[in-house]
């Protein structure tokens, strides 16, 4: 069973679109019999994504430092939640329990978060497929911005063509099951 790893917001942020796209993201994962590993969190697009996702009989594996147990109120219902001790453990655990990545609309974690994953992609520290759920067009702008990088001739084409976007669930994980070894 592949196991996605996606980035979110811990708030809802002002469309109701964006937390739409995080339950439906929640029911394609399960009815694809896909596993979840995400932030931890019961809060925000974060909560409704893991709470879907274990509503139609999912996996659902949230990582959360311990410092950040109660202050983003870590969900109790998972499948499993794994405590580590910093941010940096957090996003190296989320890697290593995850088969691909995907994006939705958030802040600067969620950011910081994307461009570290695709950095190791990069560097070839992994080769998992990444991914934008490009909500209400929430990535146009960073899309618009990464392709200049590439006309500046500070991004290789090719680099940049590895970040898969789309604006549904299901297409995007359409492209990125083709990604995945064994699919």
């Amino acid at each position: 069973m592949p196991t996605f790893c996606v980035y979110l917001g811990s708030r809802t942020g002002h469309d109701t679109a964006f937390l739409d796209a995080a339950r439906q993201l929640g029911d394609e994962l399960a009815t694809r019999g896909h596993a979840l590993v995400y932030g931890g969190a019961r809060v925000g697009m974060m909560g409704a994504l893991a709470d879907r996702v274990m509503a139609a009989g999912g996996e659902v594996t949230g990582v959360m430092p311990d410092h950040l147990v109660e202050r983003e109120q870590a969900h109790r219902g998972l499948t499993r939640l794994i405590r580590v001790r910093n941010m940096h453990e957090r996003k190296a655990s989320m890697a290593a329990h995850s088969d691909a990545f995907i994006a939705l609309p958030g802040g600067i974690g969620t950011l910081e978060e994307l461009f570290e994953a695709w950095t190791w992609q990069y560097l070839g520290l992994h080769d998992k497929p990444i991914g934008l759920l490009d909500t209400r067009a929430f990535y146009a702008p960073l899309l618009t911005f990464l392709d200049g990088t590439v006309t500046q001739g500070f991004l290789d084409p090719a680099t940049r063509a590895n970040l898969i976007d789309a604006t549904t669930a299901p297409d995007l994980l359409d492209a990125l099951e083709q990604r995945l070894d064994g699919y």
